[in-house]
């Protein structure tokens, strides 16, 4: 499978965009659309316009789990704050750099303010994801904001979250690895557009306990070229199997928080 990469359905609309920060006075338009617009693309997907009000600063992820009203006003979506009946989608990325910090289809720091951006419900997409096992049979929240999980069995008071699949419960590729370097190159065992994400942990001969991925470099094509990791490798090496784990590739299937476990 392939995460989304394309949206085309309503003129203008880029799903890979974030709105704002919407100031009284300063001539930003927003929002740019009807809250609830829906919007589609490739691989069966389906994106909803919403509004995002931050009272601190943010950084965003691929992959991180929001929840939505019916008046279309979205949250990072918490145990503690979910509402069983909500629907629940996620963040896929941002092209551009909105406000502080940011990258193509990667994480971004937000100001406080409000925002608006467009949050995946359907095809396929990278998924935070705590805890993940080979079953991948239950899908529920947990109590970190924007992080979903995938037990073996439901987890008591968490909320299950109905039409999620997860494609497995880690990725495995080969890389070549560089004393001293951050970068991951000559890589193989990846298919264009499904992985692996930036936020995954990352594990292997010579990787650092605690290494994340913090950046990806795409060829024209899509392929990845390298992957920037958060911490230099501690050894040379061909061939190297690198573990994957914490943001997976999902398939959204209109998902929503269907009961308390």
């Amino acid at each position: 499978m392939t995460i989304a990469i394309s949206q085309t359905d309503r003129l203008g609309a880029n799903p890979f965009v974030v709105e704002g920060p919407i100031v009284a006075g300063s001539g930003v338009p927003g929002p740019n659309f009807s809250l609830g617009a829906v919007a589609g693309g490739d691989r069966e997907s389906e994106w909803v316009y919403c509004q995002l009000v931050l009272a601190s600063q943010t950084t965003l992820q691929p992959g991180q789990w929001f929840q939505w009203t019916r008046d279309y006003v979205a949250s990072l979506l918490t145990t503690a704050a979910a509402v069983v009946g909500q629907r629940c989608g996620v963040f896929s990325g941002a092209a551009q750099p909105p406000t502080l910090a940011g990258g193509p289809v990667g994480a971004i720091t937000l100001a406080p303010g409000t925002y608006y951006v467009w949050l995946q419900r359907n095809g396929q997409a990278p998924a935070l994801v705590a805890t993940a096992t080979a079953a991948l049979v239950v899908a529920e929240t947990t109590t970190t904001a924007g992080q979903a999980s995938a037990p073996a069995s439901a987890t008591a008071t968490t909320k299950a979250i109905a039409n999620v699949n997860f494609a497995a419960a880690n990725q495995t590729f080969t890389a070549t690895t560089v004393n001293g370097s951050n970068l991951l190159t000559s890589l193989s065992g990846l298919n264009a557009g499904s992985g692996p994400f930036i936020g995954a942990a990352v594990s292997g001969t010579g990787i650092s306990g605690g290494t994340i991925i913090s950046g990806i470099t795409y060829s024209p094509s899509g392929v990845v070229q390298s992957i920037t990791l958060s911490a230099n490798a501690t050894a040379n090496g061909t061939g190297i199997t690198i573990t994957a784990t914490g943001v997976l590739e999902a398939t959204l299937m209109r998902p929503f928080l269907s009961k308390v476990n």
